[in-house]
């Protein structure tokens, strides 16, 4: 780790400070991994290794923020449709108005959607949120704030509905192959969780004094649904790849997975300076993914991508653990799980550290920031 001996360090502090039991991180430069770690434990006295297939949690919006953007390419879909075109009783409650862009940029209103219990079948879950009421004097696309399930359910429904294949199966098929990403899952088939159970990274709560396991990201039954918004799994290179992917794409060409446009119009500033009513902070949104938001308070924004990423940086996190980004300034995509959820003020300190060091090993700072990140939490 001579290399990258801050990454390291905060890595190891983490563990130290009880913040996680371990960590995956992975790093990729002009199409090039050039670091590819695993520290720590995967549970006690079991050792965390870079195959262990970890929760990536929201981290893993954008790929299905793609696969819609995929629809949309192909004509199937256009992102003003409103939602009840192609499932009508999402309609329920007064929910008319909203619109596939609406979705994709959290602007929809209706985060009751969230309230989904994790044992609910698929076509449970959906019913559940078609029948969500409207946030109170909600006018889409005016107001915004962060959907953490209802919206992703919903786009899911749309890859079914639009294509007939189930959104982990259209997932699997026209993003994870085609990216290489092939131990990644929206959702375990029985036949990896019988063949790699040891490999399957797990999610602790470490916000109090000893950590404990989580109390249902553990078990097989969660491991097996499919929730397009926060089940993605694998080893955190493969989201580092997939962002990668993203970088590689140049104007007149396309990547293996999206136009140069559509990369463009997805990593761009969709929604901007408008307050995020659930992360109760100004944030910037592209279509699925949250672009660097550092300018409305660069030690403030929650799931930022730390002090020294460029204007364009775009990526996402994932609850209390993770995070994803692009860097096209940097030509950098970056990736990491932490498996300790240590409350959410704590964790932000820990991610503002990260991510700012990993720029600092990488000399990607100017001359009078380059320590501002050394030491502390």
């Amino acid at each position: 780790m001579s290399n990258f001996p801050k990454t390291f360090r905060s890595l190891e502090r983490g563990i130290e400070a009880g913040l996680q039991l371990g960590a995956q991180l992975a790093i990729i430069r002009n199409g090039e991994l050039i670091l590819d770690l695993a520290v720590g434990e995967n549970a006690p006295g079991e050792p965390l290794t870079t195959t262990h297939l970890m929760p990536w949690l929201s981290s893993g919006k954008p790929v299905t923020a793609v696969a819609i953007l995929q629809l949309i390419e192909r004509g199937k879909l256009r992102l003003d449709t409103r939602i009840p075109e192609i499932i009508p009783e999402f309609s329920e409650n007064g929910k008319d108005a909203v619109t596939v862009r609406h979705l994709l940029t959290h602007t929809g209103g209706f985060r009751e959607g969230d309230k989904v219990p994790e044992h609910l079948s698929w076509d449970e879950s959906i019913a559940r949120v078609c029948a969500a009421k409207p946030d109170p004097d909600w006018v889409p696309g005016e107001q915004a704030g962060y959907d953490i399930l209802g919206s992703w359910f919903i786009l899911g429904e749309l890859i079914r509905r639009i294509d007939g294949r189930a959104p982990e199966l259209f997932v699997r098929e026209e993003i994870l192959n085609p990216c290489a990403m092939n131990n990644s899952w929206i959702a375990l088939p029985d036949d990896v969780i019988a063949s790699r159970r040891n490999e399957i990274g797990l999610m602790h709560l470490t916000h109090d004094i000893a950590p404990a396991p989580h109390p249902f990201m553990n078990h097989e039954r969660n491991w097996q649904h499919a929730r397009p918004g926060s089940s993605l799994r694998g080893p955190v290179r493969e989201l580092a790849r997939f962002y990668s992917h993203l970088l590689q794409t140049k104007p007149g060409n396309s990547s293996k997975i999206l136009t140069s446009d559509s990369v463009r119009a997805m990593t761009s500033r969709q929604r901007e300076g408008l307050f995020d009513q659930t992360f109760q902070h100004i944030m910037d949104w592209g279509f699925g993914v949250i672009v660097n938001s550092a300018k409305h308070g660069r030690s403030t924004v929650p799931y930022g991508f730390g002090l020294h990423a460029s204007d364009d940086t775009f990526g996402h996190g994932g609850m209390q653990s993770s995070c994803g980004f692009a860097d096209p300034k940097h030509g950098l995509a970056v990736a990491w799980v932490c498996n300790g959820m240590s409350g959410e003020m704590k964790h932000q300190l820990r991610a503002r550290e990260l991510n700012s060091v990993i720029y600092e090993d990488l000399g990607l700072t100017s001359e009078n920031n380059s320590s501002t990140t050394d030491g502390r939490r």
